[in-house]
């Protein structure tokens, strides 16, 4: 296990407010999943992966809730759900309650507030940004706007992903008085490139979150140090994590 090569989020969270991110650094799956896959269902070795999340428990105060992620917008509370709820965000108010994310291009979106009673953890692919996973998060999180803090995790940049007209049209028609087509970038006929990371600020400022900070990292170039579902089709998810300390 090797977590000299974790993310921290650099933003100005509370102390008592902890996040990490995984990278692919050590882990034992190997194949196409090498590295420290946490994905279940990407078709690593059972094994491996159980192997992978007892080492990435031994640095958090307790077992993550894991979501069925399904690139929608429910969002469930840390503390009164069990299992794998089927959601794609994750509120939590009482300390240690540790929320996760897992993507391979998708946005990682991490939440808390000034005052350190909140957080919350978004997968925010761009159906669920179109859709409104983080309006979502948002409300479930039911604080002032102004009080919050966002950290954008390690996604596909904007120069990699390319999208079809369709997905460009899509964040138009939900955003007629803004300029979310300002985030794609024409590519070949019919194609664009999408910047996740402006798509998520434009949400973010659009709900009233000032403070933004993070973004800028690209799963797909990075090879060595992301899974890139976009790049490689068969790989491994990474974990986006926070909670706060007692």
């Amino acid at each position: 296990m090797n977590g000299s090569d974790w993310i921290v989020p650099d933003w100005p969270a509370p102390a008592k407010v902890r996040a990490l991110i995984t990278t692919r650094a050590g882990g034992a799956s190997r194949g196409a999943h090498a590295g420290l896959n946490l994905g279940m269902n990407c078709g690593d070795d059972m094994d491996a992966v159980a192997q992978n999340r007892a080492s990435l428990r031994r640095s958090l105060p307790a077992e993550p809730l894991w979501l069925r992620q399904v690139h929608g917008t429910r969002v469930v509370d840390a503390e009164a759900t069990e299992g794998a709820p089927e959601a794609d965000a994750a509120v939590a108010r009482r300390p240690d309650s540790v929320c996760a994310v897992l993507t391979a291009d998708c946005l990682p979106l991490l939440l808390c507030d000034e005052a350190g009673t909140t957080v919350a953890a978004v997968h925010a692919g761009w159906r669920g940004l179109c859709a409104g996973v983080i309006e979502q998060a948002l409300s479930a999180m039911d604080l002032p706007p102004q009080n919050l803090l966002a950290y954008l995790g390690p996604a596909i940049g904007p120069e990699a992903y390319e999208v079809g007209a369709e997905v460009r049209a899509a964040f138009v028609a939900a955003d007629p008085e803004g300029d979310a087509g300002s985030a794609f970038v024409p590519g070949k006929p019919g194609k664009f490139y999408a910047d996740l990371y402006a798509l998520a600020r434009r949400r973010l400022a659009r709900g009233g979150v000032a403070r933004i900070h993070g973004g800028g990292f690209c799963t797909y170039t990075e090879r060595e140090r992301f899974y890139s579902y976009r790049r490689d089709s068969v790989t491994g998810r990474m974990a986006s994590l926070i909670w706060m300390e007692p």
